[in-house]
């Protein structure tokens, strides 16, 4: 291969060599690691809110400008068979800053409930003790990386408690801005309830302003702010989840309850391309600063979509464990070290980005609690062809209890809601909308997956 070659000739031609767009694509000259003199890389992590894998341009949505995030695609590695640890936010929350299955903590297999509340027994039973929430005691990769000499900051939504021993200062960030809940009035910072939970630095605040803005604003000032040694920016934008306010929705009073959870795909469409804007400040002034040539970037969504988002092309909603619930969109990119413009189709998980964060950064996890993922950006340097992947899932909430495993390209699912229960087996490969149950007609791959899926529950099982 001569250095004169195309960049779309050679990435058919790996396309042949590995059987996968882009997963062994290293474009010729690509520098596989950062110089060894180099500094510790910064790392920023946007994290968006309930965005549907059909949702990006990159990701072929027809009516959502997303020009700052195709850019980023363009400059980076885009994933097409990449999972949300959970089909909700605190879980998949839990695991990205832990690197390790949710389930290990106790309490956050499902979002914590406006108002602190608790959603199954387990989260009840903590609720009542003021211990819901992810602990301090847990493996946290902001904590690793402020250990390391990093400036630690997290700019948007927290969601991983509402116990002051639970906030931002109390698990690595040296700075944080943002509401503490799940859903707040993108205007009047506040949830449905009427409390407000805008803060900064553990304490309460008022600002004026369109929330997705003042997350932009904020982690805009962090990067200034910045005088020469590495950051972890962690940017967990509240846009697009309920409620559906676009930038210019401002009422006078908030949005009760009864109207949290009403909008229309217009406005949900301004909200993704507010936050869209929101991703080339960021990148924007990274470039200004000349940054970009030592940050590691990554985007994803905490799970899939709800009805008014677009899953598309797959089945199912948030909430569930059908694809459309936790097969989200994922970008990353890393001047010089990832490729520019490939295509993985490597099946992943959220907690498998700790583990290249922390790798990256020159961080080691706790022995005591190692990290449940693989380094999957490794990965992507080595041009490791497609792998083999076996991932798991369970979701909690009131009586209904989700469950799953994806072990290659078969897919077994069981809901239970109560009294009823439900089991599916689907090949993703030739039917990845999950619209053929084999469930019946497969018996021993059934029976071989629901091995598979009870003996990992078993070693999750947390110990608080």
């Amino acid at each position: 291969m001569t250095k004169s070659i195309t960049r779309r000739s050679f990435l058919r031609q790996t396309t042949r060599i590995a059987g996968v767009v882009g997963a062994a694509a290293v474009w010729p000259g690509c520098q596989l690691q950062p110089p060894k003199n180099a500094r510790q890389p910064n790392i920023v992590l946007i994290l968006v809110d309930d965005l549907g894998y059909g949702d990006l341009g990159c990701y072929s949505c027809p009516d959502i400008r997303t020009t700052a995030i195709n850019k980023l695609a363009a400059e980076g590695v885009r994933f097409t068979s990449f999972y949300a640890n959970a089909p909700e936010c605190s879980p998949t929350r839990t695991a990205l800053l832990t690197g390790r299955y949710q389930h290990r903590v106790g309490g956050l297999e499902c979002a914590l409930g406006i108002g602190n509340v608790g959603r199954y027994d387990d989260a009840i039973r903590l609720r009542e003790t003021h211990d819901l929430g992810l602990p301090a005691s847990e493996v946290n990769i902001a904590q690793l990386l402020k250990d390391s000499g990093y400036a630690t900051a997290v700019c948007g939504k927290w969601h991983l408690g509402y116990e002051r021993k639970f906030f931002p200062d109390k698990l690595g960030f040296d700075y944080s801005f943002g509401p503490l809940g799940g859903a707040v009035d993108y205007f009047h910072h506040c949830e449905y309830t009427g409390e407000s939970m805008l803060y900064r630095n553990g304490r309460p605040i008022q600002e004026k302003g369109y929330l997705t803005d003042l997350i932009t604003r904020e982690s805009v000032q962090f990067i200034r702010r910045q005088k020469g040694g590495p950051f972890f920016l962690y940017v967990p934008y509240t846009a697009p989840h309920t409620p559906y306010q676009g930038p210019q929705d401002r009422k006078t009073d908030y949005i009760r309850r009864e109207n949290f959870n009403k909008g229309t795909r217009d406005t949900f469409v301004k909200m993704v391309e507010q936050m869209d804007h929101g991703v080339a400040q960021i990148m924007k002034t990274l470039e200004e600063l000349k940054l970009l040539d030592n940050t590691l970037v990554i985007f994803m969504s905490d799970n899939g979509g709800n009805r008014t988002a677009r899953n598309t092309p797959y089945s199912g909603y948030k909430g569930g464990l059908f694809e459309g619930g936790i097969r989200v969109p994922c970008i990353a990119s890393y001047r010089g070290v990832l490729p520019a413009g490939a295509v993985s189709e490597q099946p992943c998980l959220t907690l498998d980005f700790s583990n290249s964060v922390a790798r990256i950064a020159g961080v080691k996890p706790s022995k005591e609690r190692p990290f449940d993922g693989v380094d999957i950006l490794r990965w992507i340097e080595t041009g490791k062809p497609v792998q083999k992947r076996t991932l798991f899932w369970r979701a909690r909430r009131g009586e209904r209890t989700w469950k799953a495993v994806r072990d290659g390209i078969l897919k077994y699912i069981s809901k239970k809601d109560g009294e009823k229960s439900e089991e599916y087996l689907f090949n993703l490969e030739s039917d990845p909308a999950e619209k053929n149950n084999l469930f019946t007609q497969r018996q021993n791959d059934s029976q071989r997956l629901k091995i598979l899926l009870d003996n990992w529950e078993k070693q999750v099982k947390h110990k608080r």
